[in-house]
């Protein structure tokens, strides 16, 4: 998933006053470094409790990475897939209950099965291969290769592999938005590597605002490049695109993290970004990777079938330009 950026309540990494000023002392700014980004929290929960929730945003961090990352070697996930283990927690259970909703919804375009597909790519942490054997990889693909058994997690095969990598993100933003409730905040907006989830007003008594980055490939920016801003409700906005976790390999062809569980190499089309709406950060997370994953036409032939889906698509158009697409239920989002 990609950066967003939080046009919020005060100054912060990514997180800016609309009036260029300091935040008032009912909102609390938070910064920090989760799951490998930055963090930051922008709440009205008590200011003397901002140490104490710093370092429950820590913790949060350490069991997230402990259950669900697949760069660090000793995770949960990690030993599932090497099949040193079968014992799922709640946080691995509850994202592969999420996963079947929304694969029901995708067609097998979403699917966290693609471990070793990921892993041949190079975007696990591990070394690529050149030419992975795509044919041979994929039978270890697939939703129904996995299932759960209480809390055991059962494979068709050993070589399955799990990877949250599509919602993992979006779930940890969940989680320190509860815990920001916890803490007393009834106004917040959570950012982790531009995921966000917020409730309330900002401090101008207004709705929360994000901006959309512009998906040229390479771009890293702090927000320079911004092609649209959204005025949130209560819920999560979730990016993703295929412009920034990629590479050029020695034909010169793109490859880039998004695959696509049915032909097993990049979901590479004229879809450039997809950016939706949830009452979740982690549905938006995945609903996002879903329409990424299908490509052009046939993710707005699906938003065509989902009249409630809040989901706002760029896609390459002639030259250097972009096209834009808003579903009817994303209209109202978009700030003019």
């Amino acid at each position: 998933m990609l950066k967003m950026v939080v046009r919020a309540v005060a100054a912060g990494a990514l997180a800016l006053s609309g009036a260029g000023c300091s935040a008032p002392a009912s909102y609390v700014e938070v910064d920090g470094a989760m799951l490998g980004t930055r963090m930051h929290v922008a709440a009205d929960f008590p200011a003397a409790r901002r140490a104490e929730f710093y370092a429950a945003a820590m913790a949060l961090d350490s069991a997230a990475k402990a259950s669900m990352s697949i760069f660090d070697p000793g995770s949960l996930l990690s030993r599932l897939n090497r099949n040193e283990t079968d014992r799922i927690d709640r946080h691995i259970a509850y994202n592969l209950a999420l996963a079947d909703s929304i694969g029901a919804l995708s067609g097998g375009y979403y699917d966290v099965t693609v471990g070793p597909l990921v892993e041949a790519w190079g975007f696990a942490g591990r070394e690529r291969t050149e030419e992975p054997n795509v044919d041979s990889l994929l039978a270890f693909v697939g939703r129904d290769k996995v299932r759960t058994e209480g809390d055991r997690l059962v494979k068709a095969d050993p070589r399955v592999r799990l990877d949250f990598n599509s919602v993992a993100k979006g779930y940890t933003v969940d989680r320190l938005a509860a815990l920001a409730e916890r803490f007393g905040a009834r106004n917040y907006i959570v950012d982790i590597g531009g995921e966000v989830r917020c409730k309330g007003v900002n401090r101008s008594g207004g709705a929360w605002r994000v901006g959309i980055e512009t998906p040229f490939d390479g771009n890293m920016s702090e927000g320079d490049y911004l092609q649209r801003r959204i005025a949130m409700p209560a819920g999560g906005l979730a990016t993703s695109g295929n412009y920034r976790r990629y590479y050029v390999d020695a034909a010169g062809r793109k490859v880039a993290h998004t695959i696509d569980p049915h032909t097993g190499r990049s979901a590479l089309s004229r879809l450039l970004s997809v950016t939706v709406w949830a009452p979740t950060c982690a549905e938006a997370d995945a609903l996002g990777t879903m329409f990424l994953s299908m490509g052009a036409e046939r993710a707005r032939a699906a938003l065509d079938t989902m009249p409630a889906v809040k989901a706002y698509f760029i896609l390459a158009g002639e030259g250097e330009e972009y096209e834009e697409y808003v579903s009817p239920a994303m209209r109202e989002l978009i700030m003019e």
